[in-house]
């Protein structure tokens, strides 16, 4: 079972995308370098789309997306996750998830934001997540753990009561040997 120990070391490069204000500094003071990154807010290091990432391949040792892949094209994001990632680095993803659902519900003919809110939650999200969001994440290549804590421990890490944190991990490298 995951730890809270096994998402973050001291020298790991982390980039947040979307970061929120009550985690920067607690993760920069946590990671050996640290960046935000978002396609629209002010105030990041990086301005980057998650689903078309400038940058490099194998840059980062993790990777945090909270609440954003029910936004975009999560197929095209976790591809590009999974590009920008070391091997053997981490996602970290926080969806809502419907849990009782088999599948995840999305309809591209949903465009009006009224009927995106009744459907999806929001008027700006583009799915519900169901519990086949683990195999859309091991689809892009990653291994998938799902990290669920009690009480005190989601407020200390500011999540939602009963959310998953899923992790994705990118598989290290092959060594010949």
């Amino acid at each position: 079972a995951v730890t809270t120990k096994d998402l973050l070391h001291a020298d790991d490069a982390m980039l947040h995308f979307a970061p929120e204000t009550a985690l920067r500094e607690r993760l920069r003071a946590k990671a050996g370098h640290y960046a935000t990154a978002d396609l629209f807010a002010a105030g990041v290091d990086h301005v980057l789309d998650i689903t078309a990432i400038a940058m490099p391949d194998e840059t980062w040792d993790v990777v945090l997306a909270s609440h954003v892949l029910e936004h975009v094209d999560d197929k095209k994001a976790f591809a590009e996750l999974f590009r920008i990632l070391r091997p053997g680095g981490r996602m970290l993803i926080l969806v809502p998830v419907a849990e009782g659902w088999e599948t995840t519900y999305e309809s591209a003919a949903i465009t009006d934001p009224r009927l995106k809110a009744l459907h999806f939650g929001k008027n700006n999200h583009v799915r519900r997540y169901g519990r086949d969001i683990r195999d859309r994440i091991a689809a892009a290549g990653f291994e998938v753990e799902a990290f669920n804590c009690d009480g005190a421990t989601s407020v200390r890490l500011g999540l939602l009561p009963g959310e998953n944190l899923f992790i994705g991990r990118k598989p290290p490298r092959a060594t010949n040997g």
